[in-house]
């Protein structure tokens, strides 16, 4: 029986390993790779705009070093963060980061924090550092989703939509009990059929990006291009983590932490908009 399919739409992978290669005892999994091409793609895009807009690419390769490596530290210290029952029963796991377990909000949360600190200390304009970065996050952000793929993680609740996709039981972790009630056998082998959440949030980073894309040739102020990325990114995570089984939880409560964030950057991201917006009408004026 395979292991991954689309039933709706007649899509069928017998196989899909975790692991991409071995070298000795060395895994290299596919969750790694992913998560690598999607910050190669993002710096990518930082180096053409600094370029395109006449800033220094060196500076912004030396701030993006340490960037990547404090957001990855960011990424996994928010997962453990509400996950942390978990990780203090099983501290060995704490550093298993070819497992999963890195939260993108951490990573955001963290690299905007460098972001602000670099530019205080390096007297740099925030505003069109932020218009030269966050943009790039969705390229990651939908690159890196891919990871959770392979890894049969971060998916949704029960669904017979278009899109359903079904994963061996024996292939994911722990199941949420709205997901046991509709596992269901097929040929011997008990599946579950989900809403492809990692699918959904590649799809929606891809369009807010055409859609920033779009807009950066008529840019009308710094930190327009920033603000758009948070309410655009923010928006769709708070749909799709509605949708998902395996959200992080605010301790002792059913809520999502994603959405609670997503929430914040949106109403963050609106106000810096129209701060700018307003700023910049100002500065015309006089």
């Amino acid at each position: 029986m395979p292991e991954i399919w689309f039933p709706n739409l007649g899509i069928v992978i017998e196989k899909l390993s975790r692991t991409a290669a071995t070298i000795g005892s060395f895994n290299l999994y596919w969750y790694g790779i992913f998560i690598g091409l999607g910050i190669m793609g993002a710096v990518l895009y930082v180096m053409h705009e600094a370029q395109r807009t006449g800033q220094s690419v060196d500076e912004y390769l030396d701030f993006g070093v340490w960037a990547i490596i404090f957001s990855i530290l960011g990424a996994r210290a928010y997962y453990i963060l509400f996950k942390l029952d978990y990780y203090l029963a099983n501290p060995k796991k704490i550093l298993a980061f070819r497992e999963g377990g890195l939260a993108i909000y951490g990573a955001v949360i963290t690299g905007i924090l460098c972001g602000v600190i670099y530019c205080k200390k390096n007297k740099k304009d925030i505003y069109l550092m932020a218009d030269t970065v966050l943009p790039s996050l969705l390229i990651g952000q939908a690159v890196g989703r891919w990871g959770n793929f392979f890894n049969r993680e971060a998916f949704g609740g029960f669904t017979d939509s278009l899109f359903a996709m079904r994963y061996q039981v024996g292939q994911v972790g722990t199941l949420n009990p709205s997901l046991v009630e509709h596992v269901m056998k097929i040929g011997g082998v008990d599946y579950i059929q989900v809403h492809p959440t990692f699918l959904y949030e590649c799809v929606w980073n891809i369009c807010i990006f055409i859609i920033i894309m779009l807009i950066k040739k008529n840019k009308k102020f710094d930190g327009q291009l920033g603000s758009l990325y948070l309410i655009g990114y923010g928006l769709g995570r708070i749909w799709i983590e509605g949708l998902r089984t395996d959200q992080l939880l605010l301790w002792n409560t059913n809520i999502p932490v994603s959405q609670i964030v997503s929430a914040a950057i949106i109403v963050i991201g609106a106000g810096f908009y129209v701060y700018r917006k307003n700023a910049s009408k100002k500065n015309v004026a006089e």
